[in-house]
């Protein structure tokens, strides 16, 4: 709930019940601005996405097969619907470079393909109250990057606030256009969720790189935290 001008961002409870090896960060990413030079910093990110891929396809990677697993068990077909990172990836190999966006876009995106991850920027001021992970009811609704307004099917994994706007559909697999990091993006809230065996130990590692690289860009250090079941909430001021 929002409290003091306080914003909360959790999993609701049946999805750790469901994804007992979820384990997600946030970060609350401050003083964002759309001409902030990134090249440097994203070659080494890039680098690394590119090395794994020279040996492995992404769909062989561990962190990959685990949102695969997830996708199966929401009931969708995983290679119809790809968590972002897996599209990232997909997209990286086959074309050799990423399209560019936006600063923090661009090093969040780099991040998830060296860690294989999904990460997703949520513009906070787009955010209406307290944003959970939760199963839809139904009635939410979600804006495509197109202007099209979709109503999520009940039982599906979104990202959803209190003004039951969607803000990513089918979990990690597509953002909504509403929330999307743009020009006038102030302050960003990222999420990087992970399920695979090494999670415990490669979530922080993202979050501490992710934190650095935006520390560095930006000049302003995120506030950060890895969530868990017994530990859910991350809370910030908007």
């Amino acid at each position: 709930m929002v409290h003091d001008g306080l914003v909360d961002f959790r999993h609701f409870d049946d999805i750790w019940r469901d994804f007992p090896a979820l384990v997600p960060c946030a970060l609350l990413a401050p003083a964002i601005r759309p001409d902030v030079p990134v090249d440097a910093r994203l070659a080494s990110l890039t680098g690394a996405a590119r090395s794994r891929l020279a040996t492995a396809r992404e769909g062989e990677l561990a962190e990959i097969q685990a949102w695969r697993r997830a996708f199966a068990q929401m009931g969708l077909k995983p290679t119809q619907y790809r968590c972002a990172a897996e599209s990232l990836l997909r997209r990286f190999r086959k074309d050799g470079v990423l399209p560019r966006l936006h600063p923090l876009v661009d090093l969040c995106n780099a991040v998830s393909l060296a860690y294989a991850i999904p990460v997703a920027a949520f513009d906070v001021a787009k955010i209406t109250g307290d944003l959970g992970v939760r199963y839809a009811v139904g009635d939410e609704e979600y804006l495509t990057f197109a202007g099209e307004v979709e109503r999520p099917e009940a039982g599906e994994v979104i990202f959803c606030d209190q003004a039951g706007q969607a803000h990513a559909r089918r979990w990690t697999n597509r953002q909504s256009g509403l929330s999307a990091v743009g020009e006038k993006t102030a302050t960003a809230l990222i999420v990087a969720e992970a399920l695979h065996d090494r999670a415990a130990s490669d979530v922080p590692r993202l979050m501490a790189a992710l934190g650095d690289e935006l520390a560095a860009a930006f000049g302003a250090t995120p506030t950060a935290a890895v969530l868990s079941r017994s530990a859910p909430l991350f809370t910030f001021a908007p």
